[in-house]
């Protein structure tokens, strides 16, 4: 995993999948608090993942996700955080209203092209 710094937090990266990890509540600060209510459905049924959780290595949980193009994404059963395969951060971002959309996809692009 690679770290890449976005507005004063760092942003996960694993080089070899593309996948994003964001400690808990950096979701939030990336989409200004303006994260509609049920984005995540956290609170649903519990599917365990096959990937661990990088900050305390137990089996992550699913969570449902209120968009059409990704159904669901990873989590840790104790809170520290999102995991994002390749892809589902962007696509996610992409289904939210403007400005909050274009300005986290251009400063997502800057941080990923410099790593």
């Amino acid at each position: 995993m690679v770290a890449l710094e976005l507005r004063g937090f760092e942003v996960d990266s694993c080089l070899d999948c593309r996948g994003i990890w964001l400690d808990s509540g950096e979701l939030e600060v990336l989409l200004d608090n303006k994260m509609p209510e049920r984005l995540l459905n956290i609170d649903g049924p519990t599917i365990r993942s096959r990937r661990r959780c990088p900050v305390c290595s137990k089996k992550m949980n699913t969570a449902k996700v209120g968009t059409t193009k990704v159904s669901e994404i990873d989590t840790c059963p104790i809170g520290h955080g999102l995991w994002f395969d390749r892809g589902e951060l962007e696509t996610i971002v992409l289904s939210l209203d403007e400005p909050v959309r274009s300005t986290v996809i251009e400063e997502l692009q800057a941080i990923f092209s410099r790593g």
